[in-house]
């Protein structure tokens, strides 16, 4: 059995970040993953780019969200940072992890815990040197979808509030030898705005600019192309630095449980024939397009929400758009309410208040029970309306980094995360510049 003070379950966005601010502290720190390397949907997903958290010049979520942007930055030309090369960040992450302490347990699934006296003392883990028990002082759940909450019995709650079903999943996957310039002039000519290198594209029903697109899906449709649903969401971005290559954020995949197996296999299997369908429509229908070539298909699912825990307090779209504000907020984030409609096509944007910002509150992450356990990313403490909402990169960081903070510093001073001095550990996070400079 081995000791930690703190065991992050979860290598993805907020479990890298979670890890490494850990360990910063002073902590011994493990993280396990079920991949081979950090990253979850920014890296496997191949989730990019990272979504709006500035107001104007002024950032919103600084911290160890702007030291990755930073390295990646430095670390070739593939991107900037924003748009950034999801295969570079596996090395990006990897290197901070392994510079601060962090040990890493790649290929490695989580089986069990161990609650003695109301509080998580162990975790059972699986792989391929067979079962381990690991104890520590603190935990972190960063796997995306409250396994290790759910697992010990903390309250959870999954979906919409009218019939529990999640966001649509996207597969998202990447084509090469895209003639960037030709698809450029052929999106400019319709209206669409394009200007490489940077430079996107995107369209659901019933958006007006976009009105051709829906005679170009009817002909596909009617060439036997595409389906409707294949086609009820498109979106594309390149890669500053990746000439000629293009990355999709689709397709779609309605009613699929990020917390079921059974949905997940189903959600690789659609997605894969949904990728084939929407190769074929882009190289028949889109300028630019006529000698592309798929690259990849992403390994993981690209799910926007599943399971949540219900903590001591619950992050909801009235937060958003009253541009709420906490006194022990661990984030901040002015990215709007945005739905992937679970059962049909098209997306609910609700923006904040135009130059304002709202909190996530500390307690979001905290569940009822058990003690020693905090909850990072898009799991925490949140209603259908506010996961949508919080659940972006930069916002995620930054909610791994406080849980990280408040994991070794309930590790030190031996103190469940729920009786810690929220106001010594919000000026810390301050220190760390984790809260931006709004």
């Amino acid at each position: 059995m081995d000791n930690y003070d703190v065991i992050v379950a979860g290598g993805g966005t907020a479990g890298s970040v979670a890890a490494i601010a850990a360990a910063r502290e002073g902590a011994r720190v493990l993280c396990f993953d079920q991949f081979g390397a950090l990253g979850g949907s920014s890296t496997f997903a191949l989730v990019m780019p990272l979504m709006r958290f500035t107001i104007g010049d002024r950032w919103l979520a600084r911290g160890l969200n702007e030291e990755i942007i930073t390295r990646l930055q430095a670390a070739s030309d593939d991107g900037d940072g924003i748009f950034h090369n999801p295969e570079r960040l596996k090395f990006v992450l990897e290197d901070m992890a392994i510079e601060a302490g962090v040990d890493l347990l790649y290929h490695t699934f989580l089986t069990g815990a161990v609650v003695e006296g109301g509080t998580l003392r162990a975790v059972e883990v699986h792989n391929k040197s067979g079962r381990s028990v690991l104890e520590a002082a603190a935990f972190v759940d960063a796997t995306g979808d409250a396994d290790l909450a759910f697992l010990v019995g903390s309250e959870c709650m999954s979906g919409r509030p009218e019939d529990g079903l999640n966001q649509s999943a996207s597969l998202r996957f990447a084509m090469g030898g895209v003639d960037w310039n030709a698809l450029a002039a052929w999106l400019n000519e319709r209206g669409a705005g394009a200007e490489p290198p940077r430079f996107g594209f995107g369209y659901a029903p019933g958006n007006g600019k976009l009105a051709w697109m829906d005679d170009l899906l009817a002909q596909a449709s009617a060439d036997g192309v595409l389906t409707s649903d294949q086609g009820g969401y498109l979106q594309f971005f390149s890669m500053p630095g990746r000439p000629g290559e293009i990355y999709f954020n689709c397709p779609r995949i309605l009613r699929i449980n990020g917390a079921r197996a059974e949905d997940l296999t189903r959600a690789q299997i659609e997605g894969r024939r949904g990728v084939t369908a929407l190769v074929n429509f882009v190289r028949r229908y889109f300028g630019g397009f006529e000698k592309a070539y798929l690259i990849a298909a992403a390994p993981m699912v690209g799910i926007r929400e599943s399971r949540r825990i219900v903590g001591e307090y619950l992050f909801t779209g009235d937060d958003v758009m009253a541009a709420a504000k906490f006194s022990d907020a661990a984030a901040r984030s002015n990215y709007p309410i945005d739905i992937h409609r679970p059962d049909r096509a098209g997306v609910i944007l609700k923006h904040p208040p135009d130059g304002d910002w709202y909190e996530i509150p500390y307690r979001c992450m905290l569940p009822i029970r058990p003690d020693g356990l905090l909850v990072a990313g898009r799991s925490i403490s949140s209603s259908f309306e506010g996961q949508s909402a919080m659940r972006i990169i930069p916002t995620v960081r930054a909610l791994g980094e406080a849980a990280g903070v408040a994991a070794a510093w309930s590790a030190r001073e031996a103190k469940p995360p729920r009786l810690l001095d929220t106001a010594a550990l919000r000026q810390r996070w301050d220190s760390l510049g984790l809260l931006g400079d709004v």
